[in-house]
């Protein structure tokens, strides 16, 4: 079967988020064997793209688990369509979160996801999980949002990855307003086998409606301070996310089950 290593939100190699790409043309693999593969890859999710007729399908496994959104992923599948598989024109995959689209703009990849919701929610000993302690905390459906004083404290946050690993939700997005960029960000979810996401497309659902409140401006240049960075451009439209930006491919090749 083909297998694609792609980083996303990145515009070089060894920078953004490695994601594995499987394109299928003869239905959905077996859930343990994906997950397997997903495993056996060991980066942050491997996407596995169902091709059947005209309709896209796509699901993501991280090394543990099967998530409802991907975006990395998603950005590494698409950027494998329009440039190993021939793909023209504008996307949609039917997915667990609905209806992704996928629109090509130049070199950028622009994805179209549902905007998430957040609720504030009291900072409790539970979520005590970074040396530093966030100014405001909200609860997404996955994921809870951290918000911070100052990109330097995103910079140097140690977080705490066995308690991380506890919480009730997925993982926790820390962001804070940024210097040369909007805002900033990292992600961190053990608990779903990612100790730490290098470029996160999905956590930008949550963060870009938070700081669209906050300075009254819909579109945005994003920096995830990972060791690997993440570039991302958001823009808020309605009820959706716009979410764009680069891949490259580190590696192509097939895998023998």
């Amino acid at each position: 079967m083909k297998f694609y290593h792609v980083d996303s939100f990145a515009s070089e190699l060894f920078k953004g988020n490695p994601a594995g790409v499987m394109i299928l043309k003869n239905g959905w693999l077996d859930e343990r064997l994906m997950l397997n593969i997903a495993m056996e890859n060991n980066v942050s999710e491997t996407a596995f793209v169902l091709i059947d007729g005209d309709d896209l399908h796509i699901r993501w496994f991280t090394p543990t688990l099967e998530v409802n959104l991907c975006g990395h992923a998603t950005l590494a599948a698409a950027h494998v369509l329009y440039n190993h598989e021939k793909a023209k024109g504008e996307l949609s995959f039917n997915s667990r979160s609905g209806i992704l689209g996928v629109t090509k703009k130049g070199t950028l990849i622009e994805l179209d996801f549902p905007k998430g919701d957040i609720t504030p929610v009291p900072f409790s000993e539970e979520l005590n999980c970074f040396n530093y302690s966030p100014n405001e905390v909200y609860k997404g459906k996955d994921d809870y949002l951290f918000v911070f004083s100052s990109e330097e404290k995103i910079r140097d946050i140690v977080c705490d990855l066995r308690k991380t690993s506890q919480i009730d939700l997925e993982g926790i997005i820390v962001t804070a307003k940024g210097k040369e960029y909007d805002f900033v960000s990292r992600y961190f979810g053990p608990k779903i086998g990612i100790p730490e996401d290098p470029a996160t497309g999905s956590a930008h659902t949550l963060m870009v409606p938070y700081w669209q409140s906050v300075m009254g401006k819909t579109s945005f240049k994003a920096l995830q301070l990972s060791k690997r960075t993440g570039e991302l451009w958001c823009e808020a439209v309605g009820d959706r996310v716009k979410i764009a930006g680069n891949a490259i491919t580190y590696l192509e090749g097939e895998i023998f089950i």
